[in-house]
């Protein structure tokens, strides 16, 4: 496991730890003093604590690792020697949600005799740590002991696997990480669930701490189940797969036996850090850069091949485009459609599905005799859009190297890859090894059907977008009660400080949840049409689908302009006011263009957008906003244009299930907009 080390400038510093009876006390304060961490070691173990303006936000919580070999990190800890460093510099990445990034922190490591280390870092939103191994010889961990302590009984906001059926039984480590939010208090959540990260835990004085994890490439992503005591949670792993048999058509690996270990370690090595955001207010949360500010910088420096942008997708309407001569479906005249329908609107990309494939091969190189891939390659060139694939995970792992090559010299720009389902170490090196082999063959990967983001794609930037998130496809087969509204005014809170999200959103049959009813072939969203609208502002998504199909769009040609000229990524991201799972406020700028929007719950909701973000000049704004009865018609919205200036405040109605967005731009650049 070898692991590419960040090089900054360590700035020593003599450590003089408060010896407190038979342990040392070692002290991390951020540069502003907001945040402090306390690390105690004493002769049989080491913990930490997290404090926020003075309020325990982690209390003493201990660390360890072990390994079969019978060696343990943090067991019976011997300090061997301390370090302190501080770091005050700026990131500038090449696809995100801001132009560029302070990163300013200070660190303490620890260096404990058996070829270890514990690293901390703080900075003004938050701490994390990691282990570092120094060995340098193979081995393997059979455990990790990540655990957080809390005062008292918080309230959780958590999301946990439903777990697919896998020998007669539910295997909670099995799981597509698809799963709505429950609201909770630790003491009454279920002791036998375990929940998959990010998990958002409300602390003292109603400030939030959002437990994920960063820098994960070669080592089982973490989940969190009710700690052994007190109110805490602890941290639980896959185990290492044994035997995994293909299955769904020979389209991803489902483990059958697992190790009794849960990672296998070439030697020295950086382990994933584990991360909690603070927040003293939840707007905080929406534009948090913790978890791309922890992971490996990129080692490659021509990004001038990754390009953003939006998609023109098919699966989600099922190929249903109508008012044709041809029959629609998986054919060269149904994507020349989607390709025409990309070109008009300008949409940068169209993606293939799954079943341009041979189905049941998973293999490739099949393609089906209905479609011509280098003929459409050619003609999606000829209108200026280029195509991705989707590709099973399996089938891809197979052959990988030769199938990027095989494709990126046919023109093909990437591909989405699905069916992960897991994230023990296998798979977690797997989406590592695609996001390399794409960045060799100059490829997009998006990785769906896969865990959180955990800063893959500050590693690998061609890594452009992930799954993870409970998104509109899942109101294609939704039982009753599924509350859409609810979990898109929850997830940017949680499931987006991870990073972007492969959500989905643009549809344009948009109902209250009265009159909802999924439907696979023909589906609709829950919520009103300027929700969808403003979802492409809320949500962090360099690639972006547009999920309905070109017959709808066009016959809302209004709404489909607006959509496709909204950006995927921005020079600054600013968030307006909100609140965890009732409603959010947000602006983002782009080549000086600003837009806003705004989402709320099932309640209506009235609210106040101050412009002084704006600076100086005169503004307009072209607005849509939900109509008067879209609180009976989904579909009901109105759109306006006004002028507008820094030093005004932009009233809103939201309707239930509603949202608003609006684009503003200088007078001077918009004196053809009506």
């Amino acid at each position: 496991m070898k692991r590419m080390m960040r090089r900054l400038l360590p700035v020593l510093m003599a450590v003089v730890p408060l010896t407190v009876c038979a342990q040392k006390v070692y002290e991390l304060k951020d540069a502003s003093g907001r945040v402090q961490v306390n690390v105690s070691v004493n002769d049989k173990n080491v913990e930490y604590s997290v404090l926020h303006e003075g309020d325990v936000m982690i209390d003493h919580s201990p660390v360890s690792m072990k390994l079969t070999d019978g060696t343990a990190f943090g067991v019976n800890p011997k300090v061997r020697k301390v370090n302190r460093r501080s770091v005050n510099e700026t990131i500038y990445p090449p696809v995100y949600k801001k132009k560029s990034i302070e990163d300013r922190f200070n660190e303490l490591t620890i260096d404990f005799k058996g070829g270890y280390s514990l690293v901390f870092r703080a900075y003004e939103d938050g701490a994390a740590y990691r282990f570092v191994s120094s060995l340098k010889k193979p081995f393997m961990v059979e455990s990790e002991q990540a655990v957080f302590c809390f005062p008292n009984d918080p309230k959780l906001f958590v999301a946990s696997p439903k777990g697919r059926m896998n020998e007669g039984k539910k295997d909670p480590f099995y799981s597509s990480f698809q799963n709505t939010y429950v609201e909770t208090a630790l003491s009454a959540w279920d002791k036998e669930q375990i929940a998959f990260l990010p998990v958002l835990v409300e602390g003292k004085n109603q400030k939030k701490i959002c437990i994920t994890e960063a820098d994960l490439l070669d080592y089982p992503g973490m989940y969190v189940k009710h700690g052994d005591s007190g109110f805490s949670l602890e941290g639980t792993f896959a185990a290492y797969p044994k035997k995994v048999v293909d299955e769904v058509r020979g389209l991803k690996g489902v483990v059958k036996s697992r190790e009794p270990y849960i990672a296998k370690v070439e030697g020295a090595t950086a382990f994933p850090w584990r991360v909690m955001v603070i927040s003293k207010d939840d707007t905080e949360l929406l534009c948090s850069d913790m978890v791309y500010k922890l992971a490996t910088p990129a080692q490659f420096t021509d990004f001038s091949w990754i390009k953003p942008g939006k998609v023109a997708w098919d699966w989600w309407n099922d190929w249903n485009i109508y008012d044709v001569d041809f029959r629609a479906g998986i054919n060269n005249e149904t994507y020349k459609y989607y390709i025409d329908f990309a070109s008009r609107f300008g949409i940068e990309y169209v993606i293939l599905d799954e079943g341009w494939a041979v189905p049941g091969k998973a293999d490739l190189f099949q393609v089906i005799p209905e479609i011509d891939l280098e003929e459409l390659v050619s003609y999606a060139k000829s209108k200026h859009v280029d195509l991705i694939l989707w590709a099973g995970y399996r089938a891809f792992e197979k052959d990988m190297d030769r199938v990027c090559k095989h494709y990126a010299a046919m023109g093909i720009k990437g591909f989405k890859i699905d069916f992960m389902d897991r994230d023990d170490q296998h798979v977690v090196e797997f989406n590592r090894k695609a996001a390399e082999t794409g960045a060799k063959y100059k490829l997009l990967i998006d990785l769906h059907g896969t865990f959180k983001p955990t800063g893959l794609q500050r590693t690998y930037p061609n890594t452009i977008n992930f799954e993870g998130v409970h998104g509109l496809e899942e109101l294609k087969w939704a039982e009753p009660g599924t509350d859409q509204v609810v979990y898109d005014v929850t997830a940017p809170f949680i499931r987006m400080v991870a990073g972007p999200m492969d959500y989905t959103q643009g549809a344009m049959n948009n109902v209250i949840m009265k009159n909802f009813h999924a439907v696979y072939t023909e589906p609709m969203s829950q919520g009103t049409r300027c929700r969808q609208l403003a979802l492409y502002t809320i949500f962090d998504s360099p690639i972006n689908m547009l999920c309905d199909a070109p017959t709808n769009y066009m016959k809302e040609e209004e709404c489909t302009k607006f959509i496709a000229s909204i950006p995927t990524v921005w020079d600054q991201t600013l968030p307006i006011s909100g609140k965890v799972a009732e409603y959010i406020v947000m602006a983002r700028q782009k080549d000086g263009i600003w837009y806003v929007g705004g989402l709320t719950d099932w309640n209506a909701r009235d609210v106040e957008v101050d412009l002084s973000f704006l600076g100086k000049g005169e503004f307009k704004a072209e607005i849509f906003k939900d109509g008067i009865n879209a609180d009976r018609v989904g579909k009901d919205y109105k759109r306006e244009v006004i002028r507008v200036s820094a030093d005004k405040k932009l009233k809103l109605h939201m309707a239930p299930g509603g949202g608003f967005v609006v684009k503003i731009t200088s007078v001077e650049e918009t004196s053809g907009v009506n």
